[in-house]
């Protein structure tokens, strides 16, 4: 996202935490993996369907690459299916009828893909059944979230702006000033819109919404009359007062089961402001905190871990992220700064397909919208999201560039680590404080290799054994591997 972009590359690498710096990668280090720390079972992974659905939502192809672990053929390549199971479903803001003589305001920036259509578009009837109410808005997206789930994805609504007509101006992109544009009459009825669709969805889409989420990146002031995509600034206040609506206006339509979630802030660090500004009946309503990871390597994760999981004891997940580096290697570092500190338990990019390249891990032109190429990212992606799979728990390292999750099921350890420095390492993993360490025939350790400066992308190798209860892997700069061992147990 624009304005998100703009915040990278302003903070860039300079917001690493004296915390965060003691995890980088050293040649020739041991990671001791400890089964008896643990964060919870992972839930899984995901993208944000806006604006990449708005666009290719209808196609087969890319449901199977994004929600399967199929290997599918993608413009001649066969391409590892990443295995999302987390869709994010975006309630438009937009609509270009008019109401009593009056109709949206545009922001004369934003590009037509990324106004998405709301489907509540007559203020003058709240009943959805009426024909103020359009269910054939929003095709393509609402194609995609259909497709994730038939392949076994669950989904969490959320709004980027609410309804044109709900905001002062009558522009979703924001106010002139960056500051409130949610009408105080209106916060009610953007609630309503919300459960409507989760609704509407439940009993026509064959879709059951796990949570949702009215607000994203609420706190923020970049949402002005003149920008590039639909947002609202709510500060916390205003996030308070709609958050027992959304509670009321689920349940009233025995929407009970809906988990609320929020606020999507755009870092860790305003995520803990607003959470701290929630009283306890205000924490009370939501049942999982939502924040971004727009603040790269800095943040204090581990403060916002410790609010939220420790001490309010509510769920975390890092929602929405996304950068600009299409080697992959930022994301993964980044995401090993999340495993290490912030402990959730789902993960979502942003765009899995993006006009800009550095962000996208298959990209499309802009202009014509066909797709074009497929970036490194996409295979680091498969290296966490083929492998840490929903149900494992997640295992403590100590290190800030390698994960590890179990199964016990499977008796399956899956370790993934990134070699973060500017020459090659070898990289051992102890793991003598598990009872029994076989791996598979003759100590194999099957692992996966992404080179993101390289030629290797997401390939196999089956030319690793144990050593007793350890494996040493090398490690070219700026690798990210990924490590199978089987025959584990606690």
């Amino acid at each position: 996202m624009i304005r998100r972009r703009t915040l990278l590359a302003a903070t860039g690498g300079a917001l690493f935490t004296s915390a965060l710096a003691t995890g980088t990668a050293h040649a020739d280090a041991t990671i001791a993996v400890n089964p008896s720390t643990t964060y919870g079972s992972w839930e899984g992974w995901g993208t944000s369907l806006a604006w990449w659905a708005n666009v290719f939502g209808a196609r087969d192809d890319f449901a199977d690459l994004f929600f399967t672990t199929r290997t599918v053929t993608y413009n001649g390549t066969a391409l590892p299916g990443l295995g999302l199971n987390i869709a994010r479903y975006n309630l438009g803001a937009c609509s270009w009828n008019s109401v009593n003589g009056e109709s949206m305001v545009e922001s004369p920036n934003i590009p037509a893909f990324k106004q998405i259509e709301g489907f509540w578009q007559d203020w003058n009837n709240e009943d959805p059944t009426s024909s103020a109410w359009d269910w054939t808005a929003d095709a393509n997206q609402r194609a995609a979230l259909v497709k994730a789930t038939q392949r076994g994805a669950v989904s969490e609504l959320f709004a980027n702006s609410p309804m044109w007509w709900m905001c002062n101006n009558h522009n979703p992109s924001g106010a002139a000033d960056g500051g409130n544009n949610l009408q105080t009459w209106n916060y009610r009825q953007h609630a309503s819109h919300l459960a409507a669709v989760a609704l509407h969805a439940r009993n026509n889409w064959g879709v059951n919404f796990a949570t949702v989420d009215p607000f994203n990146e609420p706190a923020s002031s970049w949402w002005t009359a003149t920008g590039t995509q639909e947002g609202c600034h709510m500060d916390p206040a205003v996030q308070a007062a709609v958050l027992p609506y959304m509670r009321s206006e689920l349940d009233k339509r025995g929407l009970t089961g809906i988990r609320i979630a929020a606020s999507d802030e755009t870092n860790y660090d305003t995520a803990r402001s607003t959470w701290a500004s929630f009283n306890a009946s205000t924490k009370s309503l939501v049942s999982q905190v939502n924040v971004h990871g727009y603040q790269g390597a800095g943040g204090r994760r581990d403060l916002l871990y410790t609010d939220v999981v420790t001490t309010s004891r509510k769920k975390l997940w890092n929602s929405e992220t996304g950068d600009g580096d299409g080697t992959g290697l930022t994301m993964a570092r980044n995401l090993c700064y999340d495993f290490r500190w912030l402990h959730p338990t789902a993960w979502c990019y942003w765009q899995v397909m993006d006009p800009t390249t550095g962000w996208a891990m298959i990209a499309y032109n802009a202009s014509t919208l066909q797709p074009t190429t497929v970036q490194p990212k996409y295979y680091v992606m498969a290296q966490f999201s083929r492998h840490i799979r929903p149900g494992m728990t997640l295992l403590d390292t100590g290190v800030s560039y390698a994960v590890a999750a179990y199964s016990a099921s499977a008796r399956r350890l899956v370790i993934v680590a990134v070699n973060t420095s500017t020459s090659a390492q070898t990289l051992t993993f102890d793991l003598s404080r598990f009872s029994t360490v076989t791996g598979g025939s003759g100590g194999l350790v099957p692992r996966w290799n992404t080179a993101t400066s390289g030629s290797d992308r997401y390939r196999a190798y089956s030319d690793t054994r144990l050593n007793g209860k350890s494996v040493s892997v090398p490690f070219a700069a700026g690798a990210v591997q990924t490590l199978q061992v089987d025959g584990v147990t606690l």
